[in-house]
């Protein structure tokens, strides 16, 4: 075949798969929330600042009397039963417990686990027994359920409690852990405690604005959960300043979590977060994408710009 007609032969499959893709149909392209989540937290790569020192410790450098608060009613469950108590009688919740030591038992297979070993301020002998190998409870990511550790809680405190940073959610919560409005987003506040939190955020962080106080749930470095790391909700740094070509009347939209018809998918994420999943449209008239977010709110775009909301 000549070079001129291979040439030609390209050019025309070339063709048709570009009329192929704007049909609207066989292209339409359905993004995953994870496939969001990855794309969007590429995004942020590198915005985040190493700003606090995370907290690690682990079991076999345990001090004796190191304290644990019981974050959870069901904190009772994990201990053994004993003589000296009813499990269901223990009444833990919003206590410390103290740790006394560790150690290993061999089971009928000849594996060794750890029990661990406690006491309340009763003086009760709580054991639970983990069902973990001494590797296992030695990692960093080893926590015991329903409790967090408060020389964890107390790490972040010294390093946090007095300053003032920029907090990057609306999303607010009052001290007893509800949902509060009127919370706005990249305005400064002063964080004036940080406590422990509960079984799936082991931090809460309390903070003032103006005359407003509000609270955060925090994860920490070892916890699974994403989204909920000091860099996720705080920004020791005025993020405003990263964001300088978008308008003030649509940045005062952003603070306040509203969006308007002209913003750009950018001012759109800022305002709203990450979506859970979109779907994105090509036709001949352009890229139609859309962003759905929980409670049946979506955003519409054209050519990257808000066209529709709800």
């Amino acid at each position: 075949m000549s070079r001129l007609l291979y040439f030609c032969v390209i050019t025309a499959l070339v063709a048709v798969m570009l009329t192929s893709c704007f049909t609207g149909v066989e292209t339409t392209k359905k993004i995953t929330e994870r496939d969001v989540q990855r794309a969007f937290q590429e995004m942020e790569r590198g915005k985040h600042e190493s700003s606090i020192t995370p907290f690690v410790d682990s079991l076999p450098h345990w001090r004796q009397g190191k304290e644990f608060w019981v974050v959870d009613d069901r904190a009772h469950l994990i201990f053994q039963p004993s003589a000296s108590y009813s499990i269901d009688s223990l009444q833990l919740t919003g206590k410390r417990l103290e740790f006394i030591s560790y150690n290993t038992r061999r089971q009928i297979d000849n594996s060794e686990v750890v029990d661990i070993i406690m006491s309340d301020s009763h003086g009760h002998r709580l054991i639970y027994a983990t069902g973990k190998s001494l590797g296992d409870v030695s990692k960093p990511s080893f926590s015991m359920p329903f409790l967090v550790d408060d020389d964890m809680v107390q790490n972040y405190a010294r390093q946090l409690v007095g300053k003032t940073v920029y907090v990057k959610t609306s999303v607010w919560f009052d001290g007893a852990g509800n949902y509060t409005t009127g919370g706005r987003k990249f305005v400064p506040v002063v964080i004036t405690a940080v406590t422990a939190g509960n079984d799936v955020y082991p931090l809460m962080v309390a903070f003032r604005d103006g005359d407003k106080e509000a609270t955060l749930w925090m994860t920490t470095h070892n916890t699974p959960i994403s989204g909920h790391h000091f860099d996720d909700l705080f920004s020791m740094t005025d993020v405003r300043k990263q964001y300088s070509k978008i308008s003030d009347e649509n940045w005062q939209r952003i603070v306040a979590g509203k969006v308007a018809e002209g913003m750009t998918k950018e001012e759109c994420r800022l305002a709203m977060g990450s979506p859970k999943n979109l779907t994105q449209l090509p036709d001949q008239s352009g890229l139609r994408e859309y962003w759905y977010y929980d409670g049946g709110r979506y955003l519409f775009f054209v050519d990257g710009l808000l066209k529709e909301f709800r």
